[in-house]
């Protein structure tokens, strides 16, 4: 999008998002079913995206990324989501993981994460939720001690998303449990090679399969001063931040969901006959996809509103974060819903893929912070306390 008030990509943006769409139809489109009823990490496609230099989409290139910002990641994340909202996590997931780090880390950390993941050596994940601390991310009780030039980890984290295909893990704790509740956390570069890490058992979730979420915990794990992310106990406020800048790309996933969702019950409604007619002709069915389509449109532009203020450095991410995320993901909801039921009962069958993009898309009310969560975000802005 161009300086300024605009509703248009530039023509290098429009290019980009018709290079990627092309890719997914041509190599992700195929194998989604697939990813989704085996529930295996894709290693395949994502060498593809690695070896069509996608992986390094909205790093910095003085740090050996591919360059771009939030909006091409946006766009990558949206297009993927069309067609496997599994697969869009690759991308989408790696850069949660990063984001602290291009945030608050060294030159050093941020060369090892972004050429890494850019030539496919790395792979990230963000470790905050854990069993007793979700939305009270500051509760947390995985604890950090200091010895001598290491810091001795331990503690679990649950809800991993790519755990285990990915080998970095941005990893939160608390290193002074006397100080006030959110002034007390930093942020760890944490290897899947240290001794003392392990992860639990791998989820079987209803959608966004494909993408392993497991728990990762850690047992006495040293890990290296160097590899502290920004200022010891200034992790809360780096976890918060991230959050802010990765929840667009959520509400991207969403929007690409619903997208893929509208696409296919458009096309299937316009074949499908009933009383010697397209149901598509009935008006009761084209007020539902009218409805649908102002739905999808205004969360583009709420998604990439949040995503330009981002790339802009906008003082109001947060707050066009949370609109993004919140009213994406309840369109996503709605969207893959009513395109179930515009299909029948074929819809409610796996055979067609609304019915997957329906499982799917009801994570992206819950993560990244849940609706009710963003919707606090929100009001705090409105009112003030902010």
């Amino acid at each position: 999008m161009s300086e300024g008030l605009s509703f248009t990509l530039t023509e290098e943006q429009e290019v980009f998002r018709r290079t990627i769409r092309q890719l997914v139809e041509d190599k992700i489109a195929p194998r989604a079913a697939e990813i989704d009823e085996a529930d295996e990490y894709p290693w395949d496609i994502d060498e593809v995206l690695v070896s069509n230099g996608f992986a390094g989409v909205s790093y910095p290139e003085e740090y050996g990324g591919a360059g771009g910002g939030a909006v091409e990641l946006c766009l990558l994340v949206e297009e993927i989501s069309r067609w496997s909202a599994g697969v869009s996590l690759i991308p989408a997931v790696n850069k949660l993981g990063a984001i602290p780090v291009l945030l608050g880390g060294s030159d050093e950390q941020k060369r090892l994460v972004c050429e890494g993941i850019t030539n496919g050596e790395h792979r990230m994940s963000y470790c905050l939720t854990e069993p007793g601390s979700g939305s009270d991310a500051g509760a947390m009780r995985s604890r950090a001690v200091k010895d001598r030039d290491h810091w001795i980890l331990n503690g679990s984290k649950r809800f991993i998303t790519g755990a285990g295909a990915t080998d970095l893990y941005t990893y939160f704790a608390v290193t002074d449990p006397e100080a006030p509740k959110g002034r007390n956390i930093t942020a760890f570069l944490v290897s899947s090679d240290m001794e003392g890490f392990s992860l639990g058992r791998k989820e079987d979730k209803m959608g966004i399969r494909g993408s392993p979420t497991r728990e990762v915990i850690l047992e006495n794990v040293a890990v290296p001063h160097s590899n502290v992310i920004g200022e010891v106990n200034g992790g809360f406020g780096l976890a918060m931040r991230t959050l802010d800048f990765s929840r667009p790309t959520v509400a991207a996933q969403a929007l690409g969901i619903a997208q893929g969702a509208f696409d296919y019950a458009v096309a299937y409604c316009s074949e499908r006959k009933q009383f010697g007619a397209p149901i598509s002709s009935f008006q009761g069915m084209q007020f539902m996809f009218a409805d649908m389509a102002m739905k999808i449109e205004t969360a583009r532009l709420s998604v990439y509103r949040a995503a330009k203020a981002i790339d802009d450095g906008d003082s109001q991410v947060s707050y066009w974060a949370a609109i993004a995320k919140c009213w994406a993901s309840d369109v996503a909801m709605s969207v893959t819903t009513d395109c179930v039921q515009a299909l029948g009962g074929y819809g409610y069958i796996r055979e067609y893929p609304v019915e997957r993009f329906m499982r799917d898309a009801k994570i992206t009310q819950i993560y990244e912070g849940t609706n009710q969560i963003q919707r606090v975000v929100i009001a705090r802005k409105i009112f003030g306390r902010a």
